[in-house]
């Protein structure tokens, strides 16, 4: 497992040579009048990322240069016209309109995200481009919010802090905003992978009595590292003091988390999802949480995203919604742009990439 400031520096160490031009170093003009591969970033990505495509000397590079606003899907389909190399966000929607619109230039594809549903995979993989992602470096910051919106959601911190700023702190109450602890609790993990492993290493120290967890099928190697027993979806929910959801968004795991599971759970219990907002079927998640079937929800992902400031989750107080904001650290985000370029530098040279997805 790469912690993600070790990773940043590996991948700032990883040498991606420039590519050679006969006649000494290769001046701009040069350059530009060569045949370089021609690549289309969809997002000005953190400067790792960016630094790294500039110094390689292998790429012609055209940039959608804006953290703030995605670049038009009209817009999108006319820039990657020829390309050879794309390198997206997961606000892009790369299916076959897209694919078609780039043509048969385009060889390799990089997401800067460990998700790729935004990927049609199908036509990836028959047109044969090849394909990298950037899980791994996001474990950590993925892990640390996790647990700071499990906290945040379970002892109630923004229902406090709004009493607090709008008069309603009173005289001291027995029972006022009270919550929910870890410890002596079993906490439920939906699809143990490298994440759900952080996240349990973070909450023993609370003095979690038990970790539970199902996947597809059981996990013992991971489940060891944390003592993790694996159990069916049922238990999972009739078991869970708190439970995260860290799975992958499959046509399998679509919804998954409905109103068959919330039906199960305590009422005392906290559900948390920073995996996809897919995953959730957020009617459903509505209804357990405003008749009390669950105690409370902690969502850092939504359907859509953004959520309309105006949706029903929104008016609930034991429903704390944060905006897809789990891998947000400098460090991070940074190691995330240099594992994507570094995959998409060396997918154009035919090499195998740090993190290429198995099509």
């Amino acid at each position: 497992m790469w912690g993600s400031r070790m990773a940043l520096h590996r991948l700032q160490r990883i040498a991606v040579a420039p590519l050679s031009v006969s006649g000494g170093a290769p001046t701009k003009v040069q350059r530009e009048m060569s045949t370089l591969p021609r690549v289309y970033v969809t997002r000005q990505i953190p400067p790792e990322g960016l630094r790294l495509l500039h110094k390689s000397g292998q790429v012609q590079l055209e940039l959608w240069d804006s953290d703030d606003v995605p670049v038009p899907r009209k817009e999108l389909l006319q820039r990657v016209k020829g390309v050879d190399g794309l390198l997206c966000v997961l606000t892009e929607k790369v299916d076959a309109e897209l694919l078609d619109a780039a043509g048969p230039n385009l060889k390799v594809l990089s997401t800067m995200s460990v998700g790729y549903d935004h990927l049609n995979l199908e036509e990836l993989k028959k047109r044969g481009i090849h394909v990298g992602y950037t899980p791994d470096v996001l474990t950590d910051a993925v892990a640390e919010l996790t647990v700071a919106l499990l906290l945040t959601t379970s002892r109630r911190l923004i229902e406090a802090a709004h009493e607090a700023k709008t008069g309603g702190w009173g005289t001291w109450r027995t029972l006022w905003l009270c919550g929910y602890e870890l410890a002596n609790s079993t906490v439920g993990i939906l699809g143990l992978g490298r994440i759900g492993v952080a996240i349990a290493e973070r909450l023993a120290p609370f003095k979690v009595r038990k970790f539970i967890y199902t996947d597809v099928a059981p996990r013992p190697e991971l489940a060891k590292a944390i003592n993790a027993e694996y159990v069916s979806m049922d238990e999972l929910a009739k078991q869970s003091d708190f439970l995260a959801v860290c799975c992958a968004l499959t046509p399998e795991t679509n919804k998954i988390c409905d109103r068959n599971l919330f039906s199960k759970m305590k009422k005392t219990s906290i559900f948390i999802n920073t995996s996809r907002g897919g995953v959730v079927n957020q009617e459903d998640l509505y209804e357990a949480l405003s008749t009390g079937q669950i105690a409370a929800a902690g969502l850092d992902v939504t359907v859509p995203e953004p959520l309309p400031t105006n949706h029903p989750l929104f008016t609930l107080k034991n429903c704390v919604i944060l905006p897809h904001i789990a891998s947000a650290s400098y460090t991070t985000r940074n190691a995330m742009s240099a594992l994507a370029a570094n995959n998409l530098l060396l997918g154009l040279r035919g090499e195998p990439m740090i993190k290429g997805l198995k099509l």
